[in-house]
Parts: structure tokens; C-alpha cells; sequence
């Protein structure tokens, strides 16, 4: 009888949640910029979606509306593009996973 191999499965599954483990650490440390008003104002946010920081151009204070909806804008690109980040990088260790096809919506 071929019986299933729990040990292997279970060491497996240890060196997939190292690998968890790895890419959350890479996807936090991650930083992304967004732009608005052809670079006026950068926003930039970590993969942990924290803004670290936030560049405004001089010739941008003089428009106090127009410079938030431009922070706005480049606030939101840049969780965008973090989120997109980690939903990218996660999404590969998971095809990496032995789970029947259509388990994980795949």
C-alpha cells in the first residue's frame, strides 16, 4: 500500500513557511513611489503600506487644493503599487505549493 508521506509533507510545508517568512521580511523593507502632477509631489510607502516619505515641490505651495489632491494621488499610487507588490511576490511562493488545483482560486 502506498501510504501518504506526512513527514515529507510536513518538512515541505517548514521550508514553505521559512520561505513566508523571507518574503514578508523582503515585502516590508520594499519601497514604492508614487507621483502626481508629472513629479510635483512623491509619495513614497513601504510594503507594509507606511508612507516614509513625501517630496513637495516648491512651485506646488502656491495651489494649497490642488497640492492635496496632488498628495492624494501620489499617497494612493503608492500603496497601489505596494499592495500590488505583495500581492505579486506572495502569489509566487503559493504556486510554489502541492494544493489540488482551484483550492487557492487558481
Amino acid at each position: 500500500m502506498s501510504g501518504f508521506d506526512l513527514e515529507g509533507l510536513t518538512d515541505m510545508l517548514g521550508g514553505f513557511q521559512q520561505q513566508l517568512e523571507s518574503l514578508k521580511s523582503q515585502v516590508a523593507k520594499s519601497e514604492h513611489t508614487g507621483e502626481a502632477g508629472g513629479g510635483v509631489v512623491k509619495v513614497t510607502a513601504t510594503g507594509e503600506n507606511k508612507i516614509v516619505s513625501i517630496s513637495i515641490a516648491e512651485a506646488a505651495m502656491a495651489d494649497r487644493e490642488l497640492l492635496e489632491d496632488l498628495v492624494r494621488a501620489a499617497a494612493n499610487e503608492a500603496l497601489r503599487k505596494a499592495q500590488e507588490a505583495s500581492a505579486s511576490t506572495l502569489s509566487k511562493l503559493a504556486d510554489q505549493l502541492p494544493l489540488p488545483p482551484g483550492l487557492l482560486g487558481r
